[in-house]
């Protein structure tokens, strides 16, 4: 073999370096690949159901279609139902609370995801959406899951992302699912979704999320009336007319569902400090810039901490757990602590005044989980469209609960013990899903 002279070696160290430099940069941009699970596959009963594709656009206030002209949405109203005034979030209106609520039914507090973090004292251990060992660890959800529902009974699904589809939950995963990498083009997100639902008959998915993260990003860090969210709203409807015009070309009886977790709101960016107003020694700290959750040591300490805070502040009002009002929902489950602090409008809340460098975090301009009766821009998103769907039907303001079994009828599923009921989307039904 010739070997190279010094001139000719240091060319071909030189390309040897480009060509690692090059691999090593396509490395980072890979994505993990679709994974399989060894599901098996749908009975011939349910090879004759319909599809539910469920998709989420996550933080798109129920006002912003209208507001920034979504033509593919407003599209899919006036072919299906929606919601004008909104679908009504769960308390606290956050994402994986109100994501994981949307696929069981249940609210937070009977879910057991009551917040992005918390603390559960039975189990002395933390749960944070930022920490993927504990997030996929399936011993933190309660309730069934739409996936694990239909794998029960026989029929396949897949997630293309959603808060919890990554854990084995009651020793089922959906047959198709990805670990969450935002990086994953927006485009082959949908193309992957069609390419589902090109499977033969034994394989195909039945049941299909899709999650979005773009409109809550601008949203937080542009708030909700600037132009970042406009354009972050006309791309993904652009996603959502790219899916719609997929769905035509496949010939399958799909209903087609978009949904978000929750709004936005423009935030009063100064924050109230929770140790201002008493002594919290004697408790744990989780939550985050709204939901701040409280976990005392003793009974003692609960209720010294609930008389100091109490008419303390008017960004706030406290309430012991065993009292907080009705329609939150949020009363009887450890991990919501006791006191609970709930926010009077979109300010900033939290324990504790910081004191280390870089603390505390900025205060975006756009935020949530607010109690969606005092801060109406929490409202989230509803829109149907399909073989199942009336056309041109629009519904009042409902709870999120109430999707679930919404899906599960026109799949033909059974559910067990749930919160949400179907009478309030009864309507948008067309006759031929009536049962």
């Amino acid at each position: 073999m010739r070997r190279l002279c010094g001139h000719g070696r240091a060319r071909a160290l030189t390309l040897l370096a480009i060509l690692l430099l090059a691999a090593s940069v396509c490395a980072a941009q890979t994505v993990d690949p679709v994974i399989e699970v060894p599901n098996p596959p749908n009975t011939p009963a349910q090879q004759s159901k319909h599809y539910v594709i469920l998709v989420s656009l996550d933080g798109f206030r129920y006002d912003y279609a209208a507001k920034y002209s979504a033509k593919n949405l407003l599209a899919m109203a006036a072919r299906g139902a929606s919601a004008p005034e909104g679908m009504i979030p769960s308390y606290p209106s956050v994402t994986f609370s109100n994501h994981y609520t949307l696929v069981t039914g249940l609210y937070p507090e009977h879910t057991g995801i009551v917040a992005n973090n918390f603390y559960d004292p039975e189990r002395k251990e933390r749960y944070s959406y930022l920490d993927p060992k504990v997030s996929v660890d399936g011993r933190w959800y309660g309730g069934t899951p739409i996936w694990v529902l239909a794998e029960q009974q026989g029929m396949r699904s897949a997630s293309f992302f959603w808060v919890a589809s990554e854990a084995e939950i009651q020793g089922k995963r959906p047959s198709y699912y990805l670990h969450y990498d935002p990086r994953y083009p927006d485009e082959k997100r949908v193309d992957q979704v069609l390419s589902w639902l090109r499977l033969p008959a034994g394989q195909r998915p039945h049941f299909i999320t899709l999650y979005y993260s773009n409109v809550d990003y601008a949203g937080h860090k542009h708030s909700p009336d600037s132009p970042e969210v406009a354009e972050a709203v006309t791309h993904l409807d652009n996603m959502i007319g790219r899916l719609a015009d997929g769905l035509k070309s496949l010939r399958l009886p799909v209903d087609l569902i978009v949904v978000s977790d929750h709004g936005e709101a423009s935030a009063e960016r100064e924050w109230t400090y929770l140790d201002q107003f008493t002594d919290l020694s004697h408790f744990q700290v989780a939550g985050d810039v709204v939901t701040t959750l409280l976990y005392p040591d003793s009974e003692e300490a609960a209720e010294k901490a609930y008389e100091d805070l109490q008419g303390a502040s008017e960004k706030f009002k406290v309430y012991r757990r065993a009292n907080v009002p009705r329609h939150l929902h949020f009363d009887a489950n450890s991990r919501e602590g006791d006191p609970i602090v709930v926010a009077t409008g979109p300010s900033y809340i939290r324990a504790h005044e910081a004191l280390s460098f870089g603390d505390p975090p900025n205060t975006d301009p756009g935020q949530h989980g607010y109690d969606p009766q005092i801060v109406p821009s929490m409202k989230a998103i509803f829109y149907a469209a399909g073989p199942d769907i009336r056309a041109g039907v629009t519904v009042q303001p409902f709870e999120n609960v109430d999707v679930y079994p919404l899906i599960a009828w026109i799949l033909g599923l059974k559910t067990g013990a749930i919160d949400g009921r179907l009478r309030p989307l009864q309507p948008i039904l067309a006759k031929r899903s009536q049962k």
